[in-house]
Order: C-alpha cells, then sequence, then structure tokens
C-alpha cells in the first residue's frame, strides 16, 4: 500500500501576548511592529500561510502561499483561502486608520473569485486599500494577484469601529 498521508505542523506565539501589546498602538503603528518582528502575528497567519509584508497610512500588502492542506475536493484551492487573506488584508488596512483603544470587526465582505488557485499558482499577493473611515464605519478594497501580476480575485469590505473593550 501506498502512503498517501500528509502532515503539517502549525505553531504559533501566544496570541493574548500580542493583544496587550497592541492595545496601547494605534493600527498602524501595531503593523509595523508586527512587520517589524517585535510583535507576533496572530495565529491565523500560520494557519493559513501568509504574513504581512508592507503597511502604510490606509494601505496593507499580504503575501500567501497555498500548499495541498488548502485543497477542495476538486483538487483546487478552497475559496476560503483567497477571502480569508483577502479579509486579513482589507480588515488590517482599515485598522492602519484607526487610532489606540479602537479595534474593528469586518460586518460585510464579498469577494469575487476570478481565477483558481492552486498549489502551482506559487506565491500570491494581496494589496488592500481604504476608501472610508469614519466615526463608526470603515470600507476597504483589495486585489489578489499571482506572482505575475494576473488577477486572482477583488474584493470589498465594511467594518464596524468601536472602542476597545476593558472586559
Amino acid at each position: 500500500m501506498i502512503e498517501t498521508k500528509r502532515e503539517r505542523l502549525v505553531q504559533w506565539e501566544d496570541p493574548s501576548v500580542s493583544v496587550a501589546a497592541i492595545a496601547a498602538l494605534s493600527g498602524l503603528e501595531a503593523w509595523r511592529a508586527i512587520i517589524d518582528g517585535k510583535i507576533a502575528p496572530p495565529p491565523i497567519a500560520a494557519l493559513m500561510n501568509m504574513t504581512a509584508v508592507f503597511v502604510e497610512e490606509g494601505r496593507i500588502v499580504f503575501e500567501g502561499e497555498a500548499g495541498e492542506e488548502h485543497y477542495n475536493p476538486i483538487g483546487i484551492v478552497h475559496g476560503g483561502f483567497a477571502l480569508t487573506i483577502m479579509d486579513s488584508a482589507l480588515g488590517c488596512a482599515v485598522h492602519t486608520m484607526l487610532p489606540a483603544g479602537t479595534t474593528y470587526a469586518t460586518t460585510d465582505i464579498q469577494v469575487r473569485m476570478l481565477r483558481p488557485i492552486s498549489k502551482a499558482t506559487g506565491r500570491v499577493r494581496c494589496e488592500a486599500k481604504v476608501q472610508h473611515v469614519g466615526r463608526t464605519l470603515g470600507v476597504a478594497e483589495a486585489t489578489l494577484v499571482d506572482k505575475n501580476g494576473k488577477l486572482l480575485a477583488t474584493g470589498t469590505t465594511a467594518c464596524a469601529i468601536f472602542a476597545r473593550s476593558v472586559a
């Protein structure tokens, strides 16, 4: 019998340490610290094999690479991989505009998948930009491209903005 079982070890830092460190920072400061390695990235980044690689006010870039562990039953990467990297970038773009003591949550997201992703696609890049951030709502747009710049997906999000809970 041919062995076909695969295994992937996923390791991450205790997220409560990062959450505590980020609480005192603006969103832009927090993402700069994560990219610079001063604060550990969120566990979802290790699980989905993605990382933030660039940030400025109102804009963030994530990169990721899908593997077999992201495949669906028809032999391509599940749409949830693209959706997750896009949701992360879109929300974090809004986060870059928020002062310390303020947080956000995605209220809705729309992603259009234009091309399938497979292990052979290689590294993908998602760039998200803020369209609007007000007192209670932030809106952003993003594109997901392959290593050659070919468009894989587009998306938009809205995020509720609220003061950080002390509970």
